[in-house]
């Protein structure tokens, strides 16, 4: 990543990894920070779980997974994969022969526990079929679903135990000479989750996929995975993401965006800056930014907008921003370009204003970008 030498306090120093591929997407090494969700759809409903992959897709979504519980489900999986616009990830319990059903349906990843899907002749099967047809793996371990073993030696779930699940995993697909693997720790518990991760962190260079399992709502979710998994990535750790939230898939894509923009990991959109408001706004700023944000969800260019409701805070934040707003007086507020105070506008058109502000900066951003790239 690069380096910020004049803020040298914003600097992440990501943990070395193994490169991977998941279809055309690549995760570990240098690699951008992927961002993934998962289907809630029946799998058999094929128009249904299409739609979502996209709507995941159009949101920004990476990587989507769907669940293959059964052999109807594979039969539609080959269907979706062939209409998808992102890399398809199997997500695969116990049965081996989904496994291989998901590799030959073109899935570019299979999530499974390869000690969890029978002796060795199954494993040697499933990753056979990972290698013809180019499919990587992703080991997923879950507090929730430890081996047996591991519970009567530890006593509960615990770090230590998921940890040893994990590398007890590793070391079934190395055996086999496959390498082309990417591997999860995740809990409920904000607490076993981060410290299994530090712990998986050293002890392999594999690519880690982050998140928080079964973390709540749309609130209480966002909350716990933003606690969790922003002190994993401001540590370093993290090639992949993905919130878990009882929500539409497309939320957990947009949470997903917000805690790596929050981190100056991954930028995409517009990253709105705004008060909370109080007695002192010139405006209704919650109503403006609810509004913004709506208006603006078709931008994928990365820029900043501050909305912000006075005159105390508003200037500064505007100076950092490609747009800004800021209340004054009269039914009135002041308009801000790249940094600087550009002209008055009344309230009542402002959203208007501020939105065709943010196309046309939006469009000079891409056009700088292309006119660099033509130069190189």
């Amino acid at each position: 990543m690069s380096l910020n030498h004049i803020r040298p306090w914003r600097n992440i120093y990501r943990r070395e990894s193994r490169r991977i591929m998941v279809g055309n997407v690549p995760v570990g090494g240098d690699a951008p920070i992927s961002v993934q969700t998962m289907t809630n759809t029946a799998t058999t409903d094929i128009p249904g779980t299409i739609a979502q992959v996209q709507a995941a897709a159009e949101a920004g979504a990476d990587i989507v997974r769907i669940s293959v519980p059964d052999q109807d489900s594979s039969r539609a999986l080959k269907e979706i994969v062939r209409e998808s616009p992102v890399p398809i990830v199997a997500d695969i319990h116990f049965h081996y022969k989904r496994g291989i059903e998901a590799a030959e349906a073109g899935a570019a990843c299979l999530r499974i526990n390869p000690g969890n899907i029978g002796d060795e002749a199954r494993v040697r099967e499933v990753i056979k079929a990972a290698r013809d047809h180019n499919c990587s793996i992703r080991i997923g371990v879950n507090a929730g679903s430890l081996e047996k073993h591991l519970l009567e030696k530890y006593g509960e779930p615990t770090p230590d135990a998921m940890v040893e699940s994990g590398l007890e995993h590793i070391k079934i697909l190395q055996d086999n000479d496959f390498h082309e693997f990417k591997i999860s720790c995740k809990a409920s518990d904000v607490f076993m989750a981060a410290a299994a991760y530090q712990q998986l962190a050293e002890a392999t260079d594999a690519p880690i996929h982050l998140g928080i399992t079964e973390a709540g709502g749309l609130t209480s979710g966002t909350i716990k995975s933003a606690i969790g998994l922003g002190q994993l990535l401001w540590m370093g750790i993290g090639d992949t993401i993905r919130v878990s939230l009882s929500a539409d898939p497309v939320e957990e894509v947009k949470v997903g965006y917000e805690i790596l923009k929050s981190l100056g990991l991954r930028h995409r959109g517009v990253n709105i800056i705004s008060c909370p408001s109080c007695a002192r706004q010139g405006f209704d700023v919650i109503k403006t930014v609810e509004a913004l944000e709506k208006r603006l969800e078709h931008i994928k260019t990365p820029m900043s907008l501050s909305i912000i409701g006075c005159v105390v805070n508003g200037p500064g934040e505007a100076l950092m921003t490609d747009v800004g707003f800021t209340g004054g007086g009269a039914g009135n507020g002041m308009v801000y370009l790249a940094g600087k105070a550009s002209h008055k506008m009344s309230n009542d058109k402002m959203v208007d204003h501020i939105v065709e502000e943010v196309e046309k900066k939006a469009a000079e951003i891409e056009a700088q970008q292309e006119a660099a790239e033509a130069a190189e």
